[in-house]
Formats: structure tokens, C-alpha cells, sequence
């Protein structure tokens, strides 16, 4: 009983702190815009089922994803045997669905091994990738000794959580060959009986072997959950609604501002009647509450897989460019915005804003808006729309652009058109010579 009840603590306690931690994120995501995403449910769902359940854009890079295919598959199947870990430290029981389950339970657990061993191939591959090999996208700038340890501990822990799993499944398999109390004859196991030979005779030796591993197993797990939210991990929860609210608009659409699509259409038609729009805010983005809510939540979504970084062109010649880098720097100033209402209050000022103090100008004016980064993304993350917005601010608040951009709208302005050629002269380019 007291074991029951220092399980229902920790349970208890891990699941309250995950709770608060979650309601922070939301805060934080809220501070957005709002955004109307709920049009066309159907195909929402869709995208979501390809994209985050079926994972079709990690397909793209082949050795990659079926890596990934095993920790995934292999993390969401095997957690259906944390349900009955929690019933058998609630109640007392041992392996409780055994006997309902009859000899399905043996197949789920040699399932659960099998994949328990495809997930750690998949971990220390991944890890040897990271640190061995040292595969160029998951470098750069931005990619400190944070992100870095993040990515380590998240491998580390899931060798250590599989690890102890076929441990103990291992010493529970040679307590029921012993014909142990408690420990019925239940289960497969093709993984684990290989480590059974490892492991010594006594009884007793035995059952402290399979109970330090069974409370490492939910503990780790537990502590596991409370370390999501801090951690690029946390895409595990946030990748199916952030693929579910993607744009469906077609790709490299840029957005209209209703404020000044309203003055427009009214110089166009004094009969125009404008549409409502929400009073205050900026033209374009300065800091984190100028965005949408769909921007922060790609923010929190970042895996910081690097395959945006990797594939834009600004970056591979050499600018200063790393769309990987303007969602870690718009989460990490949403976190710091965060903080700041926790210890002040709401209507706190810092004094920083995403832009120059995170996100340069010489970044966002390095973009070509290819769009390369959104479409390379795995949850349909778009660093694009922040970039844009940013210029927005840029342009339209402050006035200030390349040299480059103010000669195009020099030109605009004067010739109706980004070149400087007069009107009649703009098809002197077809004409023989």
C-alpha cells in the first residue's frame, strides 16, 4: 500500500506539473494575433493524417526517415503498455491484462520488444549521426550548446527508457521460468530473453533487478513528460494540431493587410464600404505579439531538424540567413515574453523586440521568399510568414529598406513598374534588332 500511494504521488505530481507547464505554452502561443484557421476542416484533417501521422515529408530523405518511422511507431505503440504500468502501480496487480487478454497479451508483448529494439537502433543512429558523423545541417550559428545538449539528452533518455524496459521484462521472464510469487506466466519476449543469461539466479537478486526497473521505466517516463515542454521534443504533441492549421492558400501567396486593402478599395470605389479591422497593432511585425498565434505555435513545433536551413539558397551562399534560426529565436523571445508577464506582469516592457535584439535585418533581407524552407519541413512549419511580416514592419513603420528595395519602389512609383523604364519603353526587349 505504501508503495500504491507514493505511485499515485508521483503520478499525480508529474501530471499537475506537465499541466502548468502546457498552460504556459498556450498563454505564450496567445499572445499572438488571432487568425482565422478553421475553414475547410476536411482537408485539414487530411494533412494532418498525411503530414504529422504519416510523416510523408520526412519520406523525402529515405535513410532518415525510416530511422524516425521506428522511433515513432516504436514510441507510440510501446506507450500503450505504460496504461498497464499505471493500473499495476495503482492496484497493486502484476501484468493485469494478461488474463482478459488471453494470448493476444503475447503478442502485444513481443510487438512492444520488437519495436523496443527498432527504437534504439534508430536512437544510436541517430546520435552517431549527431556526433560522429556530424552531418552539416544539424550545425550552425544558432545550434549552441543548448540545442545541442537537448537533442543528446532526448537520445540518451530514450536508450535508458528502452534500455530498462527490456531489462525488465528480461528478469521478469526468468522469475516465472523460476515459478516466482507474483509473477504468472505471461508474455512474449524474442528481445529480451537474450539478456536473461546476463542476468544472476537469485530470486531476489532478480526481483530487485525487475522493480528497479519497472519504477526507472515510469519514472523516466513521468520525468520524461515534464521535460517536453522545454525541449524541441515537445513537436511529439504540437506537430498534428500545427499540420492540422497549416495554409492551404497556394504556396508563396502572400497575405493582404485588410487595413490597407480597405484604403485601396475604397480609392477605387468611393461606394466601397470597408471591412471591420482590429483597432491598434503595427503594420508588418516588431516583436512577438505582431505575429499570429499560427506563428508561435511553428515556433514551438521547431524540431530543429535544420532541413529548412539546408535547403535555402541564401544560406548556401553564404548569408547570414537560417530560417531554423528565426523560429528558435522567435520561441526562445516568446519564452523570455513569457517569463517576463510570470515575474512582472502583462504589460511588462522589456525594452528588446524579435527584431535586431534575436532576428537581424541583414537576415530577413537575405530571404529570396523562395519559400524552400516551408516546403521542406517536416510539420509544415513557415518561416517564411515571419520574415515577411518583419520586412512589413520594416518598410511600412519605419521606412527603412536596402538601398535596392527604396530604387524598386522609386521605380514603382514613377513607372508603374520595378524597372526604370519609362511605360512605352517596356517591350523595346522584343523587339529585332
Amino acid at each position: 500500500m505504501v508503495l500504491q500511494i507514493l505511485f499515485l504521488i508521483i503520478a499525480a505530481a508529474a501530471i499537475a506539473l506537465f499541466s502548468l507547464n502546457v498552460r504556459k505554452i498556450i498563454r505564450n502561443i496567445n499572445l499572438g494575433r488571432p487568425l482565422d484557421r478553421s475553414d475547410r476542416p476536411s482537408e485539414r484533417l487530411a494533412i494532418m493524417l498525411k503530414v504529422a501521422f504519416g510523416q510523408s515529408k520526412m519520406a523525402k530523405r529515405p535513410v532518415a526517415f525510416v530511422l524516425h518511422l521506428f522511433v515513432y511507431i516504436g514510441f507510440v505503440i510501446i506507450n500503450l503498455e505504460v496504461l498497464e504500468i499505471i493500473i499495476d502501480g495503482l492496484f497493486g496487480t502484476h501484468r493485469i491484462f494478461a488474463a482478459p487478454l488471453g494470448g493476444l497479451y503475447n503478442v502485444l508483448i513481443a510487438s512492444f520488444e520488437v519495436l523496443a529494439a527498432l527504437v534504439l537502433i534508430g536512437v544510436i543512429v541517430f546520435f552517431a549521426r549527431r556526433n560522429i558523423v556530424h552531418l552539416k545541417r544539424f550545425s550552425g550559428t544558432e545550434m549552441g550548446k543548448w540545442p545541442r545538449s537537448d537533442a543528446n539528452i532526448i537520445l540518451i533518455v530514450e536508450v535508458l527508457l528502452m534500455g530498462a524496459f527490456l531489462t525488465m521484462n528480461a528478469a521478469d521472464y526468468k522469475l516465472q521460468q523460476i515459478g516466482a510469487l507474483h509473477y504468472i506466466n505471461a508474455g512474449s519476449f524474442p528481445v529480451s530473453s537474450f539478456l536473461v543469461p546476463l542476468l544472476p539466479d537469485s530470486e531476489t537478486a532478480l526481483i530487485a533487478i525487475e522493480r528497479s526497473c519497472w519504477w526507472f521505466h515510469i519514472i523516466g517516463i513521468f520525468a520524461f513528460l515534464n521535460y517536453l515542454p522545454y525541449s524541441k521534443h515537445f513537436h511529439i504533441i504540437l506537430a498534428f494540431p500545427n499540420t492540422y492549421y497549416s495554409n492551404l492558400e497556394p504556396k508563396g501567396e502572400f497575405t493582404n493587410m485588410a487595413s490597407v486593402s480597405n484604403e485601396v478599395k475604397a480609392m477605387l470605389d468611393p461606394a466601397y464600404t470597408p471591412e471591420p479591422v482590429p483597432e491598434g497593432g503595427r503594420f508588418g511585425a516588431k516583436d512577438i505579439g505582431d505575429l499570429s498565434w499560427k506563428n508561435l505555435m511553428d515556433a514551438y513545433t521547431c524540431t530543429e531538424c535544420g532541413r529548412c536551413t539546408s535547403v535555402c539558397p541564401a544560406n548556401i551562399t553564404g548569408k547570414l540567413l537560417s530560417p531554423r534560426k528565426i523560429m528558435m529565436d522567435t520561441r526562445d523571445r516568446m519564452e523570455e515574453i513569457g517569463k517576463n508577464i510570470d515575474k512582472h506582469g502583462k504589460d511588462h516592457q522589456d525594452g528588446k523586440s524579435l527584431l535586431d535584439s534575436y532576428i537581424s535585418r541583414e537576415e530577413i533581407w537575405a530571404c529570396t521568399t523562395c519559400n524552400a524552407c516551408t516546403d521542406a519541413c517536416p510539420v509544415n512549419i513557415d518561416p517564411l510568414s515571419i520574415i515577411v511580416e518583419l520586412r512589413r514592419f520594416a518598410v511600412m513603420e519605419e521606412s527603412q529598406a536596402p538601398a535596392s528595395i527604396n530604387a524598386m519602389f522609386g521605380n514603382v512609383e514613377n513607372n508603374g513598374a520595378p524597372w526604370k523604364y519609362a511605360a512605352v519603353d517596356r517591350m523595346n526587349w522584343a523587339e529585332e534588332k
